[in-house]
């Protein structure tokens, strides 16, 4: 039996049921052009009639000259009407897409419940509307919804529905468990029976995460005979998500010896399942396995000490392998080896026997005692390191700050911040409004800045955090902030902490600021690579 498995991506149609999940027609050429350079061999666009966004989509994506099949998505006909007259087939047909997926009922009581018609005519509408799109020239994949289940209740009627679809001449049949609560061995068992039943069939598994289960059912199904493996980037999907394709394909190519991309797409993986987050504008775990930020994370320091003399010992597969990196973390927990490790990634001569070395290690483990946390903030570390190491020169200075912020009743609470710095020896003086306190004080603080450093142009402020470190002190408690910034190539966390909320903010944005400017301006260089989140810098 061959090893090659067919890759379909169903993100910008399935993925999109996820709750928080939305994605313009922009969105959509977007990622697929991502997924088509990831080298997945179809990409189901939507449901063409059904809305503006897929009906542009569609109408787009045929001028992009994508390698993958372009997918479009619908029922089957209507009960007791003809294939040619039922309008979901014609838009699938005027869309111009290469194949099709037809989605039909395999479990009896679906048939009796939800399309209350027979059995029989449930055969009829996937017979006619698979031959009718046949006959037009389309490759169809014929997704049977609820087939697990439908298989544990009448398994007869189940494949029967199969067996109409392949005589309709289906180019795949896809098993769904649209439910997601099926078991692996279920799964394997189920499907390695079909291999008899349906002789010649190219079978694929569709599969649902509600029992956390949707990337083992896959891998179960796969080894029974599927070669085709349905699912999303990230997991994305209805309630608990689809299968995630993130997680199938490495373990498939790198585990199990099958063929899904080629090797060096499989290095763009990470990336892809970042971008792909960015544009859906969904937090991606950190914990996500392969390509997480955290996936290849370390911070005991007995794990580090290993790790340096072979990765082996703590990490399941080369993390470049899927374009995935190493990271060290460094926090009150760790050990002299964590801190070895980032210099030389950092490429710093680091001894730590050294007695400025000592020091930088005694200074990092006092402000993790502080609040501070490098293992949320890895530039900070690279800003303390290079700092003692003498790369960091100060190109600009902090005089003052001060806030206004008024509210008048019946009207919106307005923020002003007043910001003094010192650029080249000469004081600017800048004021800013904001849609309150801290969003002032990025304008303001960018404001004085840009004029000397058109590069802070590129970044901008992505997210917030804020953190009470000492709850029982109440509203006087110590607070740590973290705030995450982009600019074109890569993103980074910040990190402050103070009495003050609005301190600890200031002290994480001027942050941002001088980690953008790192390798301008005759600094030096950031560490290679630094991207997604990895990263923040410490004034202190």
């Amino acid at each position: 039996m061959s090893r090659s498995i067919s890759i379909f991506d169903t993100t910008l149609r399935d993925g999109t049921q996820g709750e928080g999940v939305s994605l313009s027609a922009d969105d959509k050429l977007k990622i697929a052009q991502k997924l088509d350079d990831l080298g997945v061999h179809y990409i189901e666009g939507g449901i063409p009639g059904s809305n503006s966004k897929d009906i542009e989509f569609f109408k787009r994506v045929q001028k992009l000259g994508l390698q993958a099949k372009i997918t479009a998505f619908g029922n089957t006909r209507r009960k007791n009407t003809e294939a040619e007259h039922d309008s979901t087939l014609k838009s699938i047909l005027e869309s111009g897409a290469q194949a099709a997926t037809l989605v039909g009922k395999s479990w009896d009581f679906h048939v009796h419940t939800a399309l209350q018609t027979t059995l029989d005519e449930n055969l009829s509408m996937i017979f006619d509307s698979i031959a009718y799109l046949k006959r037009h020239g389309l490759e169809v994949i014929f997704d049977a919804e609820h087939f697990f289940d439908g298989y544990k209740k009448n398994s007869d009627y189940a494949v029967s529905v199969l067996r109409e679809a392949k005589a309709a001449g289906a180019d795949w049949i896809v098993m769904c468990d649209t439910n997601g609560g099926t078991l692996p061995h279920e799964v394997h068992g189920i499907i390695t029976s079909l291999q008899s039943q349906l002789p010649g069939a190219n079978l694929g598994i569709h599969t649902h995460n509600d029992c956390e289960l949707a990337v083992a059912n896959t891998l179960s199904a796969v080894q029974a005979g599927a070669r085709q493996i349905q699912g999303t980037m990230n997991g994305y999907g209805e309630r608990c998500g689809n299968a995630n394709l993130c997680s199938i394909i490495p373990t498939l190519q790198l585990k199990m010896d099958y063929e899904c991309i080629g090797d060096d797409s499989l290095k763009q993986l990470s990336n892809t399942a970042r971008y792909v987050s960015e544009i859906a504008n969904v937090h991606m775990p950190i914990n996500q396995p392969y390509v997480g930020n955290a996936a290849f994370a370390h911070k005991g320091g007995i794990h580090v000490s290993a790790i340096l003399r072979d990765s082996r010992t703590y990490e399941h597969i080369v993390p470049e392998l899927v374009g995935n990196k190493q990271r060290v973390l460094v926090s009150e927990l760790a050990g002299q080896s964590n801190i070895l490790s980032k210099a030389q990634e950092m490429g710093l001569e680091f001894d730590p026997k050294n007695e400025q070395s000592r020091k930088v290690i005694d200074k990092i483990k006092d402000l993790e005692h502080q609040g501070y946390q490098f293992e949320a903030a890895d530039a900070s570390l690279e800003l303390l390191l290079r700092e003692a190491n003498g790369e960091i020169s100060e190109l600009f200075s902090f005089e003052s700050f001060k806030m206004l912020v008024e509210k008048s009743a019946g009207k919106p609470v307005v923020s002003e911040a007043f910001v003094k710095l010192k650029i080249d020896g000469q004081s600017v003086y800048t004021a800013a409004e904001g849609n309150g306190p801290v969003n002032a004080l990025d304008n303001a603080l960018r404001k004085a800045l840009v004029q000397s450093f058109p590069v802070l142009q590129e970044m901008h402020l992505s997210d917030y955090k804020v953190r009470v470190l000492d709850e029982q002190e109440a509203t006087a408690a110590k607070v740590r902030v973290l705030i995450e910034s982009k600019n074109l190539d890569s993103t980074w966390n910040t990190v402050g902490v103070s009495g003050n909320v609005i301190e600890a903010s200031w002290e994480a944005l001027v942050d941002s600021m001088r980690y953008a400017l790192l390798g301008q301006y005759g600094q030096s260089e950031k560490t290679p690579n630094n991207t997604e989140g990895q990263h923040g810098l410490v004034n202190h």
